[in-house]
């Protein structure tokens, strides 16, 4: 691959939240570069997705780091406790990938910033109290990430309304189905 194309970047610019498509296909991932989507995350192989669009992509899948870096902007680390993915942090970076590491809880916060100090958070509300909304839950866990730090919501589908409490919080992006981003984006600046 040529030209890495920066993810943190890439969701940290500009004014407001990000949002990034989740895309399975090379069309979805035109559609989603058509309707202002500041990024990709892809579970599959990026490399279709890759010639299909100039926007980075976070491959949310376990990988071998050689194919990150052939194909990929960044990669997904779920943290666990047992430290499985300290080493495989360390690496990604040192090749030049962002990585986002997905936390599912105050404790998961807490730990990789001790022991990875990650730039990238992805908040799961996979671990939330059973009396709170997925929305309650990550927005939980962005209360536990420092400034300075990217966060990224994934919800299992997002509104408007959710969005913009995400933004209003300080999140930096939101994971979004295709069909839902142009929804989610916003108006096209005016032209000039």
């Amino acid at each position: 691959m040529t030209g890495r194309r920066s993810f943190s970047h890439a969701i940290a610019e500009g004014d407001g939240i990000s949002v990034i498509a989740s895309v399975d296909d090379p069309e979805s991932a035109r559609s989603a570069e058509a309707q202002r989507a500041e990024a990709l995350v892809v579970r599959t192989d990026p490399r279709p997705i890759r010639e299909a669009s100039t926007l980075p992509i976070l491959w949310r899948a376990e990988v071998t780091l050689e194919e990150a870096v052939e194909c990929a902007d960044a990669i997904l680390l779920v943290f666990d406790e047992d430290g499985r993915h300290d080493d495989l942090h360390r690496r990604a970076v040192s090749l030049g990938l962002d990585c986002a590491v997905e936390v599912r809880n105050e404790d998961d916060v807490e730990l990789a910033l001790d022991r990875l100090d990650p730039e990238i958070f992805l908040l799961s509300p996979a671990e939330g109290e059973d009396d709170e909304t997925p929305l309650e839950a990550v927005l939980d866990l962005l209360a536990a990430v420092p400034a300075g730090k990217l966060a990224i919501a994934d919800l299992p589908t997002v509104t408007p309304r959710e969005t913009e409490e995400l933004e209003q919080a300080g999140c930096d992006a939101v994971i979004a189905r295709t069909r839902d981003i142009e929804e989610l984006a916003g108006d096209l600046p005016p032209a000039v």
